[in-house]
């Protein structure tokens, strides 16, 4: 892909003022606590994502995180990607600091497209894993979303077969009752040993002290066990990825996403990106669904008859994908996709009562999902 999501995530990085110690974190909103509906993702689970994080990269929350912190957010300011995630312990210092607070964001948005998600992931075949790619998702945000996404689904399976007499073979609206995710996240730089490194710490019990109670050690167990999701990490440039080893990562993909990834390939060359998501939909099998979260208000330049205007992403989006005419019926016309969902703007605020030692922070977006058309 295109370089790693500089102004989209470095947009959130505070100016000046650093909180990297902050010991709890709580959502900034201009409602107040009693007036926010409480939190479609149980605040236990998010909790528990959270601590992903922190059993990953344990060796970085020292004292050094501080100066770490403060090199990479100057090299995202000055776009300096090269070194901003040239070296290891930048890119765990810099999934520590932005990730985290993604990954809520987008195990509630997984949660909210259910009606769709599930639906696709239910017509795969009853034990073949779900292939899930993330274009653009080397620093693990969307890998520990959709593995909180898992085990919300395993939970209300487990709701719904206490509640039922007969519950051997129920599932939660069509959805397999033990679904495995199969994800592969494609990046321009080498996120490998950050991929690793949650993958090891969601399919682990986290380490405890030596003074843990028996009680303690008894409920230490893994978010989730090492079969039900398996991550793979590859090093690609998506403008410049080869088809056939694009086609090859995406066969049997039931779903691919673009998470705050794809106003940057625009704005690296928005010939190549039309062309990239081109070979996406030649490469994509009947059904599949693209998911495109981005900064709201994201524009992209275009020059027609040496005239240079600026258009929505959205806009730059559907113009590539969506080829039937207004009011038209796909079946009427050469249409490769369909679009199921669209807001061009939304908040995921954080609930009350998190603990995290570095500052999160609610995240507004734009979001669209397509179905790819036979």
């Amino acid at each position: 892909m295109a370089p790693p999501k500089p102004s989209a995530k470095s947009s959130k990085t505070p100016a000046s003022k650093n909180k990297s110690q902050k010991k709890s974190v709580t959502a900034r909103s201009e409602a107040k606590p009693d007036q926010l509906p409480p939190p479609a993702i149980p605040l236990e689970l998010q909790q528990l994502l959270l601590n992903v994080f922190r059993n990953a990269f344990p060796e970085r929350l020292g004292p050094e995180l501080k100066p770490l912190l403060q090199e990479v957010k100057q090299h995202l300011y000055n776009r300096d990607f090269l070194h901003a995630f040239g070296k290891d312990e930048y890119l765990e210092v810099y999934a520590l600091r932005w990730s985290p607070s993604r990954a809520l964001g987008y195990a509630q948005i997984f949660d909210d497209l259910s009606e769709y998600l599930v639906q696709e992931l239910g017509s795969v075949a009853k034990d073949a894993p779900r292939r899930i790619v993330c274009l653009g998702g080397g620093a693990g945000a969307e890998i520990v979303g959709l593995a909180g996404y898992l085990k919300l689904l395993e939970r209300k399976n487990v709701l719904k077969q206490v509640a039922s007499s007969d519950d051997t073979e129920k599932t939660v609206e069509g959805a397999p009752s033990t679904p495995h995710f199969d994800v592969v996240a494609i990046d321009i730089a080498n996120w490998s040993s950050i991929v690793a490194g949650l993958q090891q710490a969601i399919t682990t019990p986290p380490t405890l002290s030596k003074y843990a109670s028996a009680a303690a050690k008894e409920a230490n167990v893994e978010l989730l066990q090492p079969d039900v999701l398996q991550t793979r990490f590859v090093q690609q440039d998506v403008l410049t990825m080869p088809l056939e080893d694009l086609s090859r990562e995406l066969k049997d993909t039931t779903v691919v996403t673009l998470m705050f990834t794809l106003n940057e390939l625009y704005s690296t060359s928005l010939a190549k990106t039309q062309s990239f998501l081109l070979r996406l939909t030649g490469s994509l099998q009947p059904g599949a669904l693209l998911l495109v979260v981005d900064s709201p208000g994201s524009y992209s330049s275009v020059t027609l008859n040496g005239a240079e205007k600026k258009y929505p992403m959205h806009w730059l989006l559907d113009h590539t994908l969506l080829s039937t005419p207004q009011g038209a019926k796909p079946q009427d016309a050469d249409a490769k996709w369909e679009k199921l969902l669209s807001d061009e703007s939304k908040w995921f605020r954080l609930p009350e009562g998190l603990k995290y030692p570095i500052e999160l922070e609610n995240m507004r977006y734009q979001i669209h999902l397509y179905r790819r058309l036979p």
